[in-house]
């Protein structure tokens, strides 16, 4: 196990001994505590019931006071991890031990599962019946080019953040799930569920690269935060904006389908830009203006607003040339097409542009800084006009040059706890991605002492190592 990647059972203890003389403090939606919360602490006392008579079932004897914590890990592994979680789920259901399973976690691919049997209030009590389900949906006909691009502008409209999360809901999940799960965490959990307490584990991106902060986050049906810091705001409010504690402004909260892109996207390393780039020019394929299409009819008639068809072209040629300089092609013409039709655009003048030069695409890493560049340079000026319905593929390429993934508002922003990791306070938004990019099991959310888990079943579903990423 690499050292770098994750915390040794000792290291976890110390930190947790040392976080674990924090003064319980709330405010608001926001609570700073080692603690479980409340409704969790409820559904545990429930659950463990149901755990004593399924061992008392298996012949399998102790007192009430005596019944294990079981927690049941699902890693990542896409498509693969989901199919992979429902089947060892159905056979532990033949074998009579669900029941016996309190918590439920999951990363990456494994969520996908979580979220689809969530669908169902007491799945695991009707098993068989969930799982055809699910198999039914995912040999069904996938979400209409149209639907997902119209989820994509309820993205993009809703919030205040856009990022290539919301780009991987719409234009990736769907093409693997097969619907759109509008949904949300807090309205599918009743509080008299049969099922294990499901835990989605995400991680905080710029933690990882900051001395002193908690990468780990975990997204429950009561509340999302930091696993090891004990911070937490309620997942109804998760995105939405805090000022020391307060709620600032309410953000949507969250639905499944975004939920899954946050937990699955695991291709947000940077070696996956050519397969964004790829889905954004399908994307724009499918929504080139014609005169039969009305979603660009609004830009035609508005007096201010540049061809749309000229600008439509420097957006297709931007993603275009993105590809080119992937695949290690020269990109030259690209660009001169592009330049000309901006000179178009602005009558003439001059545009503040990456200055022209020859590229060599051979230099991966030059390459990509001037692509950078350039996409943004591109993007800034076309973000002058009012460009309508491509306003989101505009975002969408800048969210790519700048690898945006995640965006929320952060629910710590300026808050004066002691206790806190200073890293946590200072930005007024963090960004979230796939665990299994950090580690491929999510043993971290059920490692907190106030869990009290005596016994872990991990499930790797993984290409390769899963503590090795």
């Amino acid at each position: 196990m690499s050292s770098d990647k994750v915390h040794n059972d000792k290291d976890f203890q110390d930190y947790t001994k040392t976080m674990s003389a924090s003064k319980l403090q709330e405010s608001g939606e926001v609570r700073i505590a080692h603690s479980l919360h409340k409704k969790e602490e409820e559904f545990v006392v429930r659950r463990r019931e149901m755990v004593f008579q399924s061992l008392q079932k298996l012949q399998i004897h102790c007192s009430q006071t005596e019944v294990p914590n079981i927690a049941l890990l699902g890693s990542g592994g896409g498509q693969r991890a989901m199919v992979g979680l429902l089947g060892s789920l159905v056979q532990l259901d033949k074998a009579g031990l669900l029941d016996c399973i309190l918590y439920l976690s999951g990363v990456s691919g494994s969520t996908w599962c979580m979220a689809s049997l969530y669908q169902e209030p007491d799945w695991s009590t009707k098993l068989e019946t969930v799982k055809d389900r699910i198999i039914k949906k995912l040999s069904g006909p996938g979400v209409s080019w149209g639907d997902a691009i119209a989820k994509l502008k309820k993205y993009y409209n809703g919030k205040d953040f856009f990022s290539l999360t919301d780009v991987w809901a719409a234009m990736v999940v769907t093409t693997y799930m097969k619907e759109i799960d509008e949904h949300t965490l807090t309205d599918k959990w009743s509080q008299l569920g049969k099922d294990p307490f499901p835990i989605y584990t995400v991680t905080d991106k710029q933690s990882k690269q900051e001395e002193g902060g908690d990468p780990w986050f975990e997204i429950t049906p009561h509340e999302a935060g930091y696993s090891l810091t004990g911070a937490f705001v309620d997942t109804s409010s998760f995105g939405s904006q805090f000022d020391n504690g307060s709620k600032k402004k309410q953000q949507p909260e969250m639905d499944m389908l975004y939920l899954q892109a946050l937990c699955g996207g695991a291709l947000a390393g940077e070696d996956s830009k050519e397969l964004i780039w790829g889905k954004i020019q399908d994307f724009l394929n499918h929504s080139r203006p014609t005169k039969e299409m009305n979603m660009f009819e609004e830009m035609k008639e508005d007096p201010n607003s540049p061809p749309v068809e000229k600008c439509y072209q420097v957006l297709k040629d931007l993603v275009d040339m993105n590809l080119c300089v992937l695949n290690v092609k020269d990109p030259s013409a690209l660009d001169q097409t592009i330049r000309k039709t901006l000179n178009d655009l602005a009558g003439g003048k001059s545009q503040l542009i990456f200055p022209t030069e020859k590229l060599n695409v051979a230099d991966k890493e030059a390459a990509k800084l001037y692509m950078k560049q350039y996409t943004e340079d591109v993007c800034n000026y076309l973000s002058q006009f009012s460009l309508g319905p491509l306003d989101i593929f505009l975002s969408t390429c800048r969210c790519v040059a700048q690898w945006i993934w995640g965006r929320n508002y952060n629910f710590l922003h300026r808050m004066t706890d002691e206790t806190l990791p200073s890293a946590l306070l200072k930005t007024e938004m963090r960004d979230f991605e796939d665990a299994g990019l950090l580690l491929n099991s999510p043993y971290i959310s059920v490692l907190r002492k106030e869990r009290n888990i005596d016994l872990i079943i991990s499930l790797d579903f993984s290409e390769g190592d899963p503590f090795m990423v």
